[in-house]
């Protein structure tokens, strides 16, 4: 079992270029289900969770042959099995995203229910209202989700989701793109990676109005598949977070490079909330250590608020911050899993159902074991600036969403090794 050795205290400095976003590389990979041309997807992050779904791909009989680490050309003409199996399946919860691409093409699909971090309850119900409102019907069967469509095709119709959901939204534009007629989705998330998604398809011949706004309009095709265009995968706006969140713990002036900060104002706006200023260019954005860094209060919520995915590294910044500060978790239910594990380092974690009070003090090494992906790079910060050796074990949580960290890491400075037990 792989784990990381961290010997805190280093000063860090320099650049560090962000990857591809993982969440909006996979529901690009699920949309080639839907082309009738290869799919060309390039600037994809080195990590497990893509290389999880192309196998699930190539499980159902697509064909991905990888031009290099980032870049793959996937040929779904070739499906011969429209089953997502549990093995695969179970590995990421993502692995949703290819019911409605599926289910639109093939008119009938069985995919295993879905596994992946265990933060909370993410269910899939409103993925299967949903479709069942265009016409399918579903049914849960040995653990797998049993759809059929009409045999004309889905139907467009108007969707009112109870509840913001990023696949859930995803699932339901890939479906209504082949769908007959328009499909309207209000109450729709408006993450950046729905954006890009958006963008393709409309670009491949489906108009999508409303792109970018929580009202999407669909126009299907009446079951004509796309002609995707070459893709190019957005930035990773977490791992950009996370690493400006390195850059605030260790109080180090640090460049990251390949991002987009406008999609990055809530944690921009949060860090200087705690003492940071920032240099921010086209494609640049560079973070200058705080005088004093500051508690502060923390609220999650749905894009463009400030982001779930970015409360553990926040969390682990509270801990050495001079003062108290609290962090309201509203999206999911379980996403404290970090606390005992930061309390293990001299952390001053007091919980209160979803809300969770800090007060800052200094941090001490410890073995640490992760929980979830974001938990895992909390942990990783915190033992940059812990005294003594941290090792973080169970790092395959990180491999899911971060490429090459420990890579990243030591080329800004940090003392950061990968090693075998």
């Amino acid at each position: 079992m792989e784990y990381l050795k961290i010997i805190g205290g280093s000063k860090l400095s320099g650049k560090v270029a962000i990857s591809g976003a993982k969440n909006a590389a996979l529901p690009i990979i699920a949309l080639s289900i839907i082309s009738k041309n290869n799919t060309e997807i390039s600037n994809l992050p080195d990590v497990a969770d893509i290389k999880t779904l192309i196998e699930l791909l190539r499980n159902l009989g697509a064909k991905v042959n990888f031009k290099d680490s980032h870049s793959i050309d996937i040929d779904t003409n070739d499906i011969n099995s429209t089953k997502a199996i549990y093995n695969i399946v179970r590995k990421m919860r993502a692995s949703i995203l290819v019911l409605g691409p599926l289910l639109a093409r093939f008119g009938h699909c069985e995919v295993s229910l879905p596994g992946g971090c265990a933060i909370g309850a993410r269910p899939i119900d409103l993925h299967i209202q949903a479709l069942k409102k265009m016409g399918a019907t579903i049914e849960v069967k040995d653990g797998y989700l049993v759809a059929k469509a009409p045999k004309n095709g889905l139907n467009g119709t108007t969707i009112n989701f109870d509840k913001i959901t990023v696949t859930g939204t995803e699932n339901i534009v890939m479906a209504a793109a082949l769908a007959n007629g328009i499909t309207k989705i209000i109450n729709a998330a408006k993450e950046p990676e729905i954006t890009a998604l958006c963008e393709v398809i409309n670009q491949s011949g489906v108009k999508i109005e409303g792109i970018g706004t929580d009202e999407l309009t669909i126009h299907g095709s009446s079951g004509k598949l796309l002609e995707i265009d070459k893709i190019d995968v957005i930035p990773d706006r977490i791992e950009a977070g996370t690493y400006l969140c390195v850059g605030a713990i260790t109080n180090s002036k640090i460049t990251i490079t390949n991002c987009d900060p406008n999609h990055l104002d809530a944690v921009i706006a949060k860090l200087e909330d705690m003492g940071f200023s920032f240099k921010i260019e086209d494609d640049k954005i560079t973070i200058l250590p705080a005088k004093t860094i500051k508690p502060t209060k923390i609220v999650t919520t749905e894009y463009p608020g400030f982001p779930t995915d970015m409360q553990a590294q926040f969390m682990a910044i509270c801990c050495i911050a001079d003062g108290v500060s609290i962090v309201e978790e509203r999206l999911f239910e379980n996403r404290f899993m970090h606390v005992s594990e930061l309390s293990r380092m001299g952390a001053d974690i007091k919980l209160n159902g979803h809300i969770a009070t800090i007060t800052g003090g200094k941090l001490s090494s410890a073995d640490v074991m992760a929980t979830d992906l974001r938990a895992s790079s909390a942990l990783v910060m915190a033992g940059l600036v812990s005294e003594g050796q941290t090792n973080v074990r169970r790092i395959y949580h990180l491999d899911r969403g971060y490429e090459k960290l420990e890579e990243k890491l030591k080329n800004l400075g940090a003392n950061v090794e990968r090693l075998s037990e």
